[in-house]
Parts: structure tokens; sequence; C-alpha cells
């Protein structure tokens, strides 16, 4: 059993704050580009299988393939170190 003292949950606190601190500065950038519904941080996704690495998630409403977007469309792989894991979740709207 983890508790807080241990260098694995230490090391995922950092990786998670480390993503937050990035998020924040970038979401307003991320928030722009075309299909973005959202912006967060949580863990990266592979085949639909969450993986235990900390990511910045940007939500889009449908996954475009590189050919369709523009240059300064596309979303990086990682931002300062951060990866960043692109999901689909359809259109959003408050309830």
């Amino acid at each position: 059993m983890m508790d807080e003292t241990t260098p694995e949950r230490s090391d995922a606190e950092a990786a998670y704050q480390k993503a937050l601190a990035v998020k924040n500065s970038y979401k307003q950038e991320l928030m722009a580009k075309p299909n973005v519904v959202g912006v967060g941080v949580g863990l990266k996704q592979k085949d639909d299988i969450f993986t235990d690495i900390v990511a910045i998630i940007v939500m889009v409403s449908r996954k475009i393939t590189t050919a369709q977007l523009d240059p300064e469309s596309l979303i990086p792989l990682e931002i300062e170190g951060v990866p960043v894991d692109v999901q689909e979740v359809g259109e959003l709207r408050a309830q």
C-alpha cells in the first residue's frame, strides 16, 4: 500500500503538478485550435486503455488527420516535456 511518503506517490504528484502548470500556461492557445472543446490533466490513453503517464488532455469534438489540418492547427505531442494526449469526446454542452 502506498502512503504519501512513497517515492511513487511523490513522482506522480510532481508529474501532475508540472502538467497542471504547463496546461494552465498553454490552455488559451490550445483552446483556440479548431475542434478543441476542453483542456485538462489526466492519464494518457493508448488503444482506449489508460496508462500511468500523466499528460495534458486535449479534448476535441472529433479527431482529424494531420493531413487535413494546417500546420498551425496541429496539437503538439508534448509541451515543455509534458506528454499531450488528444481525446475525441464529441460535442460538449452544459446541462
